[in-house]
Formats: C-alpha cells, structure tokens, sequence
C-alpha cells in the first residue's frame, strides 16, 4: 500500500500540539508517534488481540499510522484498554486515538482478488515472494482480509503454530497442572480477556484435575491466547496452564455461577435456586458481547495484582503485547506480581520455630527454605536456638516456602513456620558475639531461581519421600549413590536412573522426614569430574 492519505475527508494528519476535540467512536483508529523502524505486523499486532484488523496505513514520515478494525467494537474495546495502559512498540510509548476517518479505502488490491477468495489466496500466494519484508505483513493483513475467518494459511508461515487452521475452534481446553492454588473462574476470565471477547466458561474436575473449556468470539483469539499462555504459571511455580484447541465449536451454558458463565446471557439462573447475576455483577462483566475490562472484576473485587515476569505469567513476544495484566483481589494475595516491576509489597522474612537446636545450622535452613526461593539471609536465634529467621528473595517466595514447609517434620522435630514481624534480618555489629548464627547467602552461587525463566519454576513440589537426582557424572553407578544416601543415614527403597539422560535419577527413601535431612545433607554435594549433585523433591514415586 502507498503511504499516501486515505481517500476520507479528515484532518488526522495536522499537528497535535494541545488536545484536540475528542472524535466519536470509529472502527479507524489513529496512532501517533511510532517508531520510524516499526513494522507493519508490530502496528497490526496491537489491534489482534481485540478482533479482526481490516486494514492499515503506515505514515512513518509523520510516525503515524491507521488502524481499521473490523468493527466499531472492537475498536471502541481496543481504546478503552489502551487508555489507562499506555502500549509500547520497540519500547516507545504509542498514543491511540479515534480518527475522524469512518474506513480506510484503498485501491491496491486487484478487484478480482478482493471478489473471489480462491482467486485472492492464488494472488498473495505469487505475491508474497517478491514483496520487501515490511509489505509483507500489508499483503497477509489483505490476504485474511478477502478470505473468509479461518480459511487462509499464509505462504511459508508454519501451520501447526503460526497460522489460524482451517475450521479451527474458538473454544479452548484448558488444564490447570500442580495446582497449589485455587484457580476461580474470574481469575481465568481476566487472564483470557487480555486476547479477545470471552463469551462462555465452564470449569469443572476431571481424572484429578481442574479444567475449564473457554470459548472466544473469534477463532482468532483463541489461536493468540494458545500460543501467548500455554505453557505459563498463573502463580509464582505453579498452576501451569496446558491449552488446546477443543473439539467443540460452542459450549452451552445453562447457569452463571462459580462454575460456569455465559456472558452474553446475564439473565441466567445461577442453578441453586437463587436469582440471576444482579445488575451490579452483570455491569462488572462487561455488556453481552464486549469484552470486560482487564481492569474489572467480579463485583466487589477492586484490581489487585499481576503477575511476576520471571516467576508468574507474562506475555511472550507477540509485538506490541499488551501492558501489564492485573487481576482481582479474588486471586490470593501477595503471591504474584506485575510484568516489569520488582517484588511484591510485603514481608519476605519468615519466623521459623520448633527447630532442633543440636542438629540445625543457617547453612540447613538456607538449602531447604532454598527449595522454594533464594534465601538471602538466615539467622538462629542466639538466645533461643530453637527459633530462626530466614529472609526471602520476596514475598511471593516467603509464601511458598512457609506454605510447603510449616508441618513438616526435621531432625525429629515437626517444623513451623510463620511470616515474621521484621522486614529484613540484620547481620550482626563488627564485634558482637553471634557464634556464626547469622548468615549472609544473598549472593551465593546455590541459589535456584535467579535466572528468570529457569526451568526450576516449573519443578517445585511439596516435600516427598522420592528425590530428584541430576548432575550426575557417567563414572557414577547405581551403588555410587545408593552408598551416599545410606551413609547419610537413609534407607534407600528403590531408584531408577532416567532411560533418555542418565544425569538425571529418582532415589526414594524410606520417609519425607528422611528426604528432607538428605537434601540438606546431600544437595551440592562434589561427585567429582567437577560435577556438584543438585537435589530436589520429585512429584514422580518409583
């Protein structure tokens, strides 16, 4: 397409010093400065998630560009999201606006191409090889464009993942994996909103584990939502979603309750007897037909928290990703975190009692509270050794461990443990007595989870009897280590080494109690040929 104005009467293009008159609601949107080197996918991508884009005109003398969504809806969905979450391309924030335009006409497209669908997908086909990567995108957006939704795979896109299958479903399967924490389905509704209108949920238990089917508007963005949220955790090391495409094309809802909504049909009985949603719960998911805001949650709910970029779900590289995603106070607080910004408020120091004062030293605690976080600091009490302190990399990561933790039992003892009154542990004054109770570990080599995105998010599981084994040199046999484990005191009750990568071993032991001393014993412990074991709890048994 020629950056050339649109053939509409309109003055988009005039200076913007001060505020111009607001324009009414168009499907055409309006984008202001833009990078000079964003490309025409980057511009598309920040309408995809809200509906069909139509159309685009790039201005990128004037930094400018015109959006046109397929409908004034999804319009109107896209500015009311983009307007307290300013969205950014190439790290610049972009400013979005109705135009005074009603469409956007071009004459690019050959006349047959735009009449007859087979002719199109033939035509952008021998186009697409010869067009500069930046009309490539211009050429796709018209391609979709003349074919109808869900007919068009584009030329050299991989078709498994990058592209929308013929008669794909709009309804996805979801499963909810390691699931620590409850998931509601309000929580699932913000979460899934961020892609396109969500007509339907309906959750419910199946083989042992929680599962929803989910149904957008447009096949479309159930394709963008899959490819953006499989594979991620709702919360910090846990609840992982796994999304595919369900067989079904519609889900009939008959109740709007905890366990199923309608969207489109807010007069439906809750299936308890009790009256349907009252106006109040029904404003707060939004009209029929028009996605909620990711601001809004159920009624009484104000916004609360998002999500941990490196530890709690964040939206991959679609360019142009939407900002930050909140949700309700429905969700259990202080155990996420929104995408870009630190730690969560809250206290990261847990009060840890109960102890055996014999057996128990900061090192222990730091590789077993270590499990769950990175422990910066661990202080027994001097007077009442019994009694530690140990101090998290962040909230999130004090809650894990406590919530993991408090109960078990160590060196005998039935451990507990409980947020503390302090904000941080003091290291000792130069000069007082403090017998090597307190310990600094903030920037130690053991810690777990300082890579954001490390796999260990996705292997935490509560204390068990059967270990995680890796790191395992090939001189190492079978007896090698069933002979360290019992010198440590355990009895061994079986073990396997993994069949595809014999780095990796499961040891099962004669109790949690026993695992629990052995990977405070065992773990970083030198195998030789400069391999260290690393240690953790399996959710596998042999």
């Amino acid at each position: 397409m020629n950056n050339s104005t649109p053939t509409a009467n309109g003055n988009d293009n005039k200076k913007f010093k001060g505020d111009r008159p607001p324009c009414s609601p168009s499907r055409v949107l309006h984008l202001r400065k833009i990078p000079s080197d964003v490309t025409e996918a980057e511009v598309i991508s920040l309408g995809l998630p809200f509906g069909k884009v139509t159309n685009l005109l790039m201005l990128k003398g004037k930094s400018q560009a015109f959006l046109e969504m397929a409908s004034e809806e999804a319009a109107v969905t896209m500015v009311n999201y983009y307007t307290p979450v300013t969205p950014h391309l190439r790290s610049q924030p972009v400013f979005i606006q109705y135009s005074n335009h009603r469409e956007l006409k071009t004459d690019n497209l050959p006349n047959q191409a735009q009449d007859d669908p087979e002719h199109a997908h033939n035509f952008f086909s021998s186009l697409w090889t010869y067009l500069p990567e930046g009309q490539r995108a211009q050429a796709a957006l018209q391609a979709v464009s003349a074919v109808p939704s869900g007919s068009l795979a584009l030329p050299g896109a991989p078709t498994n993942e990058g592209t929308i299958l013929p008669g794909q479903s709009p309804v996805l399967r979801i499963i909810i994996e390691n699931l620590f924490y409850p998931v509601t389905l309000e929580v699932l509704h913000q979460i899934f909103s961020k892609f396109g209108t969500v007509l339907k949920i309906i959750t419910f238990t199946k083989n042992n584990q929680f599962q929803a089917l989910l149904q957008y508007a447009d096949p479309v963005n159930a394709h963008y939502a899959k490819m953006a949220l499989d594979g991620q955790n709702i919360y910090n090391a846990c609840c992982t979603l796994r999304i595919d495409f369900s067989k079904l094309t519609s889900l009939n809802v008959k109740y709007n309750n905890d366990k199923s909504r309608d969207f489109t049909r807010l007069d439906l009985p809750t299936g308890d007897g009790q009256p349907s949603l009252e106006p109040p719960m029904a404003a707060a998911f939004g009209a029929p037909g028009i996605i909620s805001s990711p601001y809004a949650g159920a009624a009484g709910f104000a916004p609360a928290i998002g999500f941990h970029q490196a530890t709690g779900l964040s939206v991959p590289a679609v360019p142009g990703a939407l900002g930050p995603l909140t949700i309700t106070s429905s969700a259990v607080t202080g155990r996420m975190a929104i995408p870009g910004a630190g730690a969560l408020p809250g206290n990261s120091v847990l009060l840890v009692t109960n102890l055996n004062p014999d057996l128990i030293t900061p090192h222990g605690l730091f590789i077993l509270f270590g499990v769950y976080g990175d422990v910066h600091r661990v202080k027994i009490m001097f007077n009442k050794k019994e009694n530690a302190l140990v101090q998290m990399a962040d909230a999130s990561q004090a809650q894990l461990a406590m919530n993991h933790l408090s109960g078990q039992r160590l060196y005998g003892k039935v451990l507990r443990a409980t947020l503390s009154k302090h904000q941080a542990v003091q290291l000792p004054r130069e000069g007082q007595e403090d017998q090597g109770l307190t310990k600094d570990f903030s920037n130690s080599p053991l810690h777990r989870f300082k890579k954001p995105g490390s796999k260990n998010f996705q292997n935490i599981f509560p204390p068990s009897a059967t270990l995680h084994l890796s790191n395992i040199p090939p001189s190492v046999t079978v007896d090698d280590l069933k002979n360290l484990f019992t010198e440590a005191g355990c009895s061994v009750k079986a073990f396997k080494f993994f069949q595809k990568d014999r780095k990796m071993a499961l040891i099962q032991l004669g109790s949690v109690e026993e695992a629990i001393q052995a990977l405070i014993e065992l773990h970083n412990h030198d195998l030789g040929e400069n391999h260290h074991l690393r240690v953790s709890f399996s959710k596998s048994t042999i």
